[in-house]
């Protein structure tokens, strides 16, 4: 049962790589989903083997297990999830400043971020940290992964 599941996986995978027009010739890319999403080269390293495997909801919570870890290391903060975020990105004395704060707008910005980080930290990581068989789809995950490489990539240039 086990092996025709994996037959089943690689056909399903591969389906969207498929032409359906008849006047065009058949197209067939090689590029992985992570390829396809640009997905940030760290993500790919702490996920990108547990997505292949089919560890959907693993993958997403190594993913942002490592923002969490990265947010800790820049900012210099021992704290963990939603209230290291909001300490990290605080709009008013941030110990990471993603933008110059000289005006509202840079302001509302960085306080944005601090809920993008902390919010995916409550509604993302922490279900996959504290569930027992917690169930993502393919496309969950994708959609996860790349909310994880946006986010780390406003991290990789901050101020």
């Amino acid at each position: 049962m086990a092996n025709q599941f994996r037959s089943f996986e690689k056909i399903v995978r591969n389906a969207p790589k498929l032409a359906v027009n008849d006047d065009a010739p058949e197209v067939v890319t090689d590029l992985h989903p992570f390829d396809d999403r640009n997905i940030h080269p760290a993500i790919r390293k702490s996920s990108v083997k547990l997505f292949d495997d089919g560890h959907y909801s693993q993958a997403t919570f190594e993913a942002f297990k490592f923002i969490d870890k990265q947010v800790s290391k820049v900012s210099g903060i021992r704290k963990s999830g939603f209230s290291l975020m909001m300490q990290a990105f605080n709009e008013k004395s941030p110990s990471i400043k993603l933008t110059d704060l000289s005006d509202i707008s840079e302001e509302d910005e960085q306080k944005g971020f601090s809920f993008l980080f902390s919010g995916a930290v409550l509604a993302i990581r922490n279900p996959r940290g504290h569930e027992v068989g917690y169930r993502e789809t393919l496309d969950q995950c994708l959609d996860h992964l790349s909310l994880a490489s946006m986010l780390l990539r406003k991290l990789d240039a901050r101020k």
